[in-house]
């Protein structure tokens, strides 16, 4: 294996990592904060809690989750070199 497909191979499961990380702390802890944060007090649910993956959906989380992946690759591509995306 060359060392280029070793640098395209960690820029791949980087980039799912981190789009997994940031899609799952925008659902859990963006959701439950946000709304505490945006409306009056008076308006404010009493029990604003973190929403699951399995609350969610399984589709809409991928859904989520894959545009931010790969945006993490396409920065991942241009820092590293890996040559992923044509010039």
């Amino acid at each position: 294996m060359s060392g280029l497909t070793v640098k395209r191979i960690i820029a791949w499961v980087v980039s799912f990592i981190l789009g997994f990380l940031t899609a799952y702390g925008i659902i859990t802890i963006g959701f439950a904060v946000l709304p505490s944060l945006s409306l009056p007090p008076i308006i404010t649910p009493v029990n604003s809690e973190a929403i699951t993956i399995q609350k969610y959906g399984t589709i809409y989380f991928l859904t989520t989750m894959l545009p931010l992946s790969l945006l993490y690759l396409v920065w991942l591509d241009h820092f590293m070199g890996t040559k992923i995306l044509p010039d």
